[in-house]
């Protein structure tokens, strides 16, 4: 180790469409949503994360919002320099003599080019980053929750996120084949704020949806243990006059149905690419389901119904992907399928 080692600081991120999780010495030290806020003239930074969710949809004309990331990728270079930098100052808030230099292990889609590839190394080393790696989020995924990669064992992992849905068979500590698609939380919640407004003539904004998501989210109309209806507020689109309903379960499900149903039929086209012999593997382990969206209830009912195999919900989810970017972070010589 170098006479200089201590002043190096490693970092795992999982930089979300939705939310960024970075993990230092295996601690979650930030879990933030990914927006940004800042002056519209002198485009100075006023709040990152959940202070900036704070004033998402209702900014005045001198204040704008931005989420940097969109479908999984990096939208506005800029703000999600500055994002990134934020975040790991969160983590300094004590600050230093000396600025650590900074190891990265950045997580990204399967489905991405090498200009959003570049555009993510770019960001991180402008924040600060000196050594910056790139894991595939289906592989981080795999590897923080337990599973063990570099084994001939064939395991399908099905990992929703906020920008993009990430499905992958892994065997032999690489990806033999993947399907990512645009459709993930972001998606959920445009389908439920369409819904309201076509069915209920209500006009609601992102940020209720997405509590709407939460608390009565599910992928079917009819479940064991259903959550309570939900009061919903919002802007009667016929008198112009805030008002209230109340929403159930089973009409959210409705909303939902045809996102959830393109998410089904790239599980299928995955399980069609699959090699004969890791197909015989998936059947007895089964799929995976990590992410956000692993959350949405009876989803993992839906897929089963659909695939006919056992379905298996990862221990907390929403962290399990910033969990096996930390790993391959601490094991970088072992995981020989991390990228420059």
């Amino acid at each position: 180790m170098s006479i200089f080692g201590f002043l190096t600081q490693e970092l795992a991120i999982d930089l979300g469409t939705a939310n960024t999780l970075i993990i230092h010495k295996d601690v979650v030290v930030v879990d933030e949503p990914s927006i940004i806020a800042m002056e519209r003239n002198s485009g100075k930074v006023i709040a990152i994360g959940h202070q900036a969710q704070q004033m998402f949809g209702k900014e005045n004309e001198g204040i704008k919002t931005i989420r940097p990331l969109k479908d999984g990728v990096i939208a506005d270079f800029q703000a999600a320099e500055h994002m990134i930098r934020g975040m790991i100052k969160m983590m300094n808030k004590k600050g230093s003599i000396f600025s650590p230099q900074l190891k990265m292990v950045i997580c990204i889609p399967s489905g991405i080019t090498e200009v959003e590839k570049r555009a993510v190394i770019d960001s991180a080393q402008r924040a600060g980053g000196r050594e910056v790696y790139l894991i595939h989020e289906p592989m981080a995924a795999a590897v923080g929750i337990g599973i063990d990669v570099t084994e001939p064992m064939g395991n399908m992992i099905i990992d929703i996120g906020g920008g993009t849905t990430e499905i992958a068979v892994i065997a032999l500590g690489g990806i033999v084949c993947d399907e990512s698609i645009r459709v993930a939380g972001d998606e959920f919640t445009l389908d439920i704020a369409d819904y309201m407004r076509r069915q209920h003539n209500l006009l609601i904004g992102e940020r209720t949806a997405e509590k709407i998501k939460i608390n009565v989210g599910a992928a079917l109309t009819d479940l064991t243990n259903p959550p309570d209806d939900y009061p919903v507020y919002g802007r009667d689109l016929m008198t112009g006059i805030p008002k209230q309903i109340m929403i159930s379960y089973s009409e959210i499900a409705l909303a939902l149905d045809k996102s959830v149903s393109k998410i089904e039929e790239a599980v299928l086209r995955a399980l069609e690419n699959t090699p004969p012999e890791l197909s015989a593997d998936i059947f007895q382990t089964g799929l995976y389901l990590t992410g956000g969206g692993a959350l949405l209830r009876g989803l993992d009912k839906r897929l089963h119904a659909k695939t006919k195999l056992p379905v298996n919900i990862a221990e907390d989810p929403l962290r399990a992907v910033v969990r096996g970017t930390g790993i391959a972070l601490k094991n970088i010589d072992k995981f020989n399928f991390l990228m420059k």
